[in-house]
């Protein structure tokens, strides 16, 4: 019975290390990217166009997801992506990508879009979606990432 106490609590201990690693990883690949917004990524509207948005989030989704895993990662969805304020040309945005959740093969991503004008301290997050990573190995099976 006393034995079965010392498994439980090393386990326990175990538990809380892997957790304190994870947040770790999850701190560490937080990650940004910036660029301006010229013209030829623009509508007839002058604001970037929406799969333009759509092909840096995922972007910047793969490189937040390999930071955390260290290892190849396809990307197997995209939820739902919000566009709350268009993106004009001639301002700069700025990407973030945060691991908000880790399973077992899976990384789930979100990802904010700010758009800055050039010349003012205007800010404000313009776009937001999650996509969901998956790491493979070199046959394309899912391996764990944990």
């Amino acid at each position: 019975m006393f034995s079965n106490a010392i498994k439980a609590n090393q386990l326990k201990k175990s538990k809380n290390n892997m957790e304190k690693a994870i947040s770790k990883r999850i701190k560490a690949a937080e990650t940004r990217i910036f660029k301006a917004v010229f013209p030829n990524t623009t509508n007839h509207y002058d604001t970037l166009f929406g799969g333009t948005a759509l092909q840096l989030m995922d972007e910047v989704s793969f490189i937040c997801a390999t930071r955390f895993s260290r290892q190849k990662v396809v990307t197997v969805s995209s939820d739902r992506v919000d566009f709350s304020k268009p993106i004009p040309s001639g301002t700069l945005v700025e990407l973030v990508a945060n691991v908000e959740k880790v399973g077992q093969s899976s990384i789930v991503v979100g990802v904010d879009i700010f758009v800055e004008e050039m010349y003012s301290e205007k800010r404000e997050r313009a776009v937001h979606g999650t996509f969901t990573m998956v790491a493979v190995d070199d046959h394309k099976k899912p391996v764990s990432v944990v």
